[in-house]
């Protein structure tokens, strides 16, 4: 009977370090998200003023004639 003890206090001594790493890590990816979640505030202006330029290059672009180039025969 004593063995029997010791293996489950064993068991349950092994599953609270489980518990204890997985609320470590549920921890840091909370901590993480919001990390991410300050860096695309931070980046969010940016990212407009870029697509912004990225369309007046595009309606700026004026559209080429084709060319005959090289012909494949």
């Amino acid at each position: 009977m004593g063995w029997t003890g010791l293996a489950v206090g064993l068991g349950f001594a092994g599953l609270a370090v489980l518990a204890y790493c997985s609320f470590r890590v549920y921890l840091g990816v909370r901590r993480l998200g919001r990390e991410l979640g300050r860096a695309r505030a931070r980046l969010a202006p940016k990212h407009q003023e870029l697509r912004g330029e990225l369309r007046d290059l595009q309606d700026s672009r004026t559209p080429q004639p084709p060319s005959d180039g090289v012909r494949s025969g």
